[in-house]
């Protein structure tokens, strides 16, 4: 999930640590969410155009007719967060855009993080502990599913809250899972009954009437 972005002989402190690692976090969204946040069920659109220039992270959409996508969204930890905080934040904006009238106060977002069963061990922690220290210190509901996801080895881990406390708590669930790597051979979540999921990066181009327009 997590790999060295090249090699440094200094030892610098864990902030610059951390900048030198590559990271790839997938999350599980609807795909009538995803087409209406992020702009094309390919990855296409404005929104995750933009998303992609001021994040320096790559962001791939999967595609296919099924109700679910997923989000891939990779780089160092700094432009990863940074997406994800872009994402949340433009989730929480189109919820209140749905909204009858004025909102109160701000609206909560649920996003599903994709993680390899053989993680969640280490992110639950013994009796819990982990995850519940991950809730009180952040203030986002975090949810371990028990099963595992159809024909995978992963896991859905769901965060909700207010973009603030996702946004904190996604980096102490990627702290979790970069100190303790997947176990085994990972066999990825792909939704639906399709041929496969398809990953189009920001200069592959394929026809789509959602992109279009």
């Amino acid at each position: 999930m997590a790999s060295p972005d090249g090699a440094s002989g200094m030892g610098g402190s864990p902030e610059e640590t951390e900048l030198s690692i590559t990271l790839t976090l997938r999350m599980l969204m609807h795909g009538k969410v995803t087409v209406r946040g992020l702009g094309a069920a390919q990855g296409k659109g404005e929104t995750v155009k933009r998303i992609r220039e001021q994040s320096s992270a790559r962001i791939t959409i999967s595609e296919g007719s099924c109700p679910e996508r997923i989000t891939t969204i990779t780089g160092s930890t700094d432009a990863v967060f940074r997406a994800v905080s872009m994402i949340a934040f433009k989730l929480e904006e189109d919820l209140g855009a749905g909204s009858d009238g004025a909102a109160v106060g701000r609206a909560p977002v649920t996003l599903r993080l994709v993680i390899p069963a053989s993680q969640c061990g280490s992110l639950i922690g013994k009796a819990g502990a982990k995850i519940r220290e991950i809730r009180e210190s952040t203030g986002a509901q975090v949810q371990v599913a028990g099963d595992l996801l159809p024909n995978s080895t992963e896991r859905a881990v769901t965060v909700s809250g207010v973009p603030d406390a996702i946004i904190q708590c996604v980096r102490q669930i990627c702290a979790v899972i970069l100190e303790s790597p997947p176990k085994g051979a990972t066999i990825p979540y792909h939704p639906g009954l399709s041929l496969g999921t398809i990953l189009l990066s920001a200069n592959q181009v394929r026809g789509c009437s959602l992109c279009r327009g």
